[in-house]
């Protein structure tokens, strides 16, 4: 279980950030995440592309080491006999790619929040750029650390449900409903900096992993129908997609900026020959089973029935709420893991599991597609397919 995987501090991970700074949001869960386990300690970043937001970020902080460009910070970590082992990269989608390029480069481990890249072609690069290097990968599709996800996976792999049949994957919120005009609402909708998906990079990608994760299952085919509701906007705000996946199994996608009433709706359900699984991560420390023709059964996180794959990423006793935070959490636990075994010149054990870059790359290669598709009229369409 997670809280008997403390370490001491001469081997907690020092590490940097890059992005994350002031007004950030999603800087602020990674720093939490990376504390709660006390694993990693911040010393060093660039955190904003601007000099003086950088300077005055770090400083609020409290960081040992301040940089104004990350190609300046991973030359000069690389050069430190105390220099940093690992980084995250909490920027906008259109700098992970060059981001992760220059600490890959110089043997640097990376953290990297999703989607991987913000087009096909540079993710397509990162994969070669990370198989050529020393370093780790990690990708922060932070659901797939959440216990009762983990135990869902587990039973599917166990055969509680039989042959799988049918996918359905939900993420709906409301946020963009209308047009917004701040930071985090505005980098989101350019696709210069966010990619050609809105919805469908922004949280269609979280929807599409889970449903892979959990299932096992591989995409090979897609139908999309993508839309733009709000006047002017120029990636879409709201996603159908029906999926064919591999082996016979169908599913069905809906990601939703555009939903009033969401605010985190993200939601899963699979159907097998024997018995079925349904998780919200709204309510994300209870799974539904069902098995074919018997009452439904109500797993709680840590609770009587929940295995050993949902209790190694547990905290606390069942009743006590875990979830976002804690999500994340346990994926920097899992980097932490496969990162001092590295440091070792070992392996992680198997049951150490994060999204890499190959996951990522199927990410992009998901919303590819389905921007592809519902430019010819939701026509079906192979992820493999060069864009």
């Amino acid at each position: 279980m997670v809280q008997g995987r403390k370490v001491d501090a001469a081997r907690r991970i020092k590490f940097g950030m890059v992005g994350g700074g002031k007004d950030a949001f999603i800087g602020d869960v990674h720093r939490i995440a990376s504390r709660i386990d006390d694993k990693f300690e911040l010393v060093a970043g660039a955190l904003s592309s601007t000099p003086e937001k950088a300077q005055e970020s770090g400083e609020a902080l409290g960081l040992e080491r301040i940089y104004s460009d990350f190609h300046e910070m991973a030359q000069a970590e690389a050069a430190r006999d105390d220099g940093i082992e690992a980084v995250s990269i909490v920027t906008p989608n259109h700098v992970h790619y060059a981001a992760s390029k220059a600490f890959l480069d110089v043997g640097i481990h990376v953290i990297c929040d999703k989607p991987l890249t913000s087009t096909l072609e540079d993710a397509r690069k990162l994969v070669a750029v990370a198989e050529e290097s020393d370093a780790l990968f990690i990708l922060t599709h932070n659901y797939t650390g959440y216990p009762m996800v983990r135990h869902a996976r587990q039973m599917v792999q166990d055969g509680a449900l039989g042959k799988i049949r049918v996918v359905q994957v939900e993420y709906a919120q409301d946020w963009l409903t209308i047009e917004q005009d701040f930071k985090q609402a505005e980098w989101r909708t350019d696709p210069k900096r966010s990619g050609a998906g809105g919805s469908t990079g922004d949280i269609g990608t979280h929807a599409f992993n889970l449903a892979c994760f959990v299932t096992g299952l591989e995409v090979e085919s897609l139908a999309a129908d993508l839309q733009a509701f709000v006047p002017g906007r120029q990636v879409d705000d709201n996603a159908h997609v029906m999926l064919r996946f591999a082996g016979g199994a169908r599913g069905m996608l809906w990601s939703s900026q555009v939903a009033p009433g969401n605010e985190n709706a993200l939601k899963l359900r699979v159907y097998g020959e024997i018995g079925g699984l349904e998780w919200a991560q709204e309510d994300p420390n209870y799974l539904w089973y069902t098995p074919l023709g018997e009452p439904k059964r109500l797993f709680t996180r840590n609770g009587a029935g929940a295995g050993d794959a949902a209790a190694r990423v547990s905290r606390i006793p069942p009743g006590h709420p875990e979830g976002y935070l804690e999500g994340f959490a346990n994926l920097y636990s899992e980097a932490a893991l496969a990162i001092l075994a590295a440091r070792g010149g070992k392996v992680a054990p198997d049951d150490v599991l994060y999204p890499d870059v190959v996951d990522g790359l199927v990410g992009v290669e998901f919303v590819s597609a389905c921007v592809r598709s519902s430019a010819d009229n939701s026509s079906w369409t192979n992820l493999r397919e060069s864009a």
